[in-house]
């Protein structure tokens, strides 16, 4: 695959919430299948749709975008729930953020 700068930011954004996903797994098993759901559905669409034309890529490209917002919701979430400290998710979410700016 050619290089692909939102994919490379997504998949290093999966590698930095793993850590936070297991202490999210602790204290709320439901919220960190949907963190692990939304931010693997990222590079997952994305790759998809680099396959894909048209409207159709444009389709997967916004499901990527829905998705990395909605994995930056769960971090906002569990740190207001005391799971995890704002400092702590500050690096996946600027990954984050940075793939929803691209999108």
């Amino acid at each position: 695959m050619p290089r692909f700068v939102v994919y490379d930011l997504a998949v290093e954004a999966a590698v930095t919430l793993r850590p936070l996903l297991e202490v999210i797994n602790r204290r709320d098993p439901d919220l960190g299948r949907q963190v692990r759901r939304a931010a693997s559905s990222v590079p997952l669409c994305l790759h998809e749709g680099s396959q894909r034309t048209g409207r159709d890529r444009l389709h997967l490209h916004r499901v990527a975008a829905g998705s990395a917002a909605e994995a930056r919701t769960v971090l906002a979430l569990a740190s207001a729930w005391g799971y995890v400290t704002v400092q702590d998710a500050a690096p996946a979410h600027a990954l984050l953020d940075r793939v929803v700016a691209i999108l």
